[in-house]
């Protein structure tokens, strides 16, 4: 049954802007609409608002399922601190994750990633000590490449009348970078394996090995850490409530267990969509940030899917990554277990990051090529004021969606003995990982739950539980139909499908989406702030 985020919603037969789905894409979009004084309907299939920075209670504990750290808010005159700042009148609050933000551990050797452009270069200095210029080299290639995205995502919010003429000198210097493998930079840099091995260690925030992403995907999550990681102050669940506000007070609501049937095309222009239980709204503007595979084949008319010829768009891009989560619950708080805020990435020794992935794909029975740690409560000031006493771990790894597609079709949290011995044999090669480094942990879990690939698909209604949308090969980057602007008059797509995988690329995808739609200076205007 289709409920309100908050109580007693004042619903309207019409909006100036329905945006479909409430992740990080959405709600930015919707309250920066809400900005210029439109009203906006939100709805979220989902029996929560925020997408994957929503979080789930669970025995007395909560756990936040896609945000486990955020960059570049701690200075208040940076970007995203900026546009943060503005769809949340200023209400959500972070907190420094402290010196070392990730721990990447190959073997029994460990490498920190500490805060600050200088103390990195100089710590990776002293574990490589005869690769300064490299790692010099690296940084710079990162400032330029994150540099040379400004503009490339500038001409996705142009109309294609002006993009027609100046976008090529927009998108050329960005091509320079994207067309080229995270490996291939690097390797251009130096010949030591073991530095872009330990360089790479962040590929899980995008979902591709070096060998197969864009380097400005790699560049752009390393510069996003440099000055350090963050936490949402009283969890991710702030995001949400932080931007309804901002909805509200314009007269917009977000819905939530509200699914859509369709969106409701009238002579090519999207007028509206029509809800699982026959409802239907209407509006001036249709935007989905339901990610670009379910709106063009789940979401459109057939007629119109097929006359666009919307599947030979689709059919040049890839699915990203399946993913699988521990979520641990234990008894204790986190100074109690000693718990880090630091982030822990733990690989395979003896092989390179792309040889892991194909040997684990190979045969899942083989070590896994990526465990990432996280320790939200930890990172959390306000946790022990919501839970004392309690700690919480999230465990992620990746995991083929071929070895759960036969469950496909099947209830959640009744898919039958098979299925969870699987997720018991992941759970228990997890916890084996884990009691290595945290050896604290052991003996003080009191829940444990491990979400797969048809988890992810039952909340996200992402087709093969991908975490990041599309993926981010240099092939993805040239696609200039990922935009704002679809084909059909007045629809418009929001999210990481056209900017990139994280929390702060869908946080721009709101910007650019805006202002397409208001033909608004939206950055120049938060900026000013």
């Amino acid at each position: 049954m289709i409920q309100s985020y908050k109580k007693n919603p004042k619903l309207l037969p019409h909006y100036d802007a329905i945006v479909i789905g409430s992740g990080m894409g959405g709600l930015t979009t919707a309250a920066i609409l809400a900005k210029e004084n439109q009203k906006v309907l939100v709805v979220e299939r989902h029996y929560t608002a925020g997408g994957f920075t929503h979080v789930f209670k669970r025995k007395g504990f909560e756990w936040d399922v896609g945000i486990h750290y955020i960059g570049e808010v701690q200075r208040p005159t940076s970007v995203i601190r900026k546009v943060f700042d503005y769809i949340t009148d200023g209400n959500l609050h972070w907190a420094d994750m402290g010196e070392v933000y990730d721990r990447i551990i190959i073997g029994e050797k460990e490498y920190d990633f500490v805060k600050g452009v200088k103390n990195f270069k100089e710590q990776m200095t002293s574990y490589f000590p005869n690769e300064k210029e490299a790692i010099d080299s690296y940084v710079d290639l990162v400032f330029e490449a994150v540099g040379k995205s400004q503009k490339f995502y500038m001409d996705k919010a142009l109309p294609s009348f002006i993009s027609t003429f100046i976008g090529t000198r927009l998108r050329n210097p960005f091509y320079k970078f994207s067309d080229k493998t995270t490996y291939e930079v690097l390797r251009s840099l130096t010949d030591n394996e073991g530095l872009i091995k330990v360089l790479t260690g962040q590929y899980g925030d995008y979902g591709l090995p070096p060998k197969e992403s864009s380097f400005v995907m790699h560049a752009s999550v390393a510069r996003h850490y440099f000055a350090g990681g963050n936490f949402p102050i009283g969890g991710s669940s702030k995001i949400a409530e932080t931007t309804d506000q901002i909805i509200e007070k314009a007269g917009g609501t977000i819905l939530i267990s509200a699914e859509v049937d369709e969106i409701i095309i009238e002579k090519n222009k999207a007028v509206g969509i029509r809800m699982k239980d026959g409802k239907a709204f209407r509006a001036n503007k249709i935007i989905s940030g339901a990610g670009i595979m379910n709106t063009y084949e789940k979401l459109l008319p057939s007629i119109v899917w097929n006359k666009l010829n919307l599947k030979s768009k689709l059919q040049k891009v890839n699915r990203s990554v399946a993913h699988a989560c521990l979520y641990l619950g234990l008894e204790g708080s986190p100074e109690e277990l000693g718990l880090p805020k630091t982030n822990y990435w733990i690989y395979p020794e003896k092989v390179d990051h792309d040889t892991a992935v194909q040997n684990y794909l190979g045969d899942i029975n083989n070590e896994f090529p990526v465990v990432y740690i996280s320790f939200p409560s930890a990172k959390d000031p306000d946790w022990s004021n919501r839970y004392p006493g309690k700690s919480t771990i999230d465990i992620i790894t990746l995991v083929p969606y071929s070895l759960f597609e036969k469950w496909d079709g099947t209830s959640w949290m009744k898919r039958g003995e098979d299925y969870e011995s699987i997720k018991e044999t992941i759970t228990n090669r997890l916890l084996d990982v884990l009691y290595k480094h945290v050896p604290s942990a052991k003996e003080k879990i009191i829940h444990k739950e491990l979400s797969s690939p048809l988890t992810t698909k039952h909340f996200v209604n992402y087709d093969e539980g991908e975490i990041y949308g599309l993926d981010h090969s240099p092939k993805r980057f040239r696609q200039r139909f990922l935009k704002p602007r679809t084909p059909i008059k007045n629809l418009f797509l929001t999210g990481q499908d056209i900017v990139s995988a994280g929390v702060a690329a869908a946080l721009f995808s709101g910007v650019i989406t805006a202002s397409a739609i208001t033909g608004k200076n939206i950055i120049k205007k938060i900026m000013k702030k």
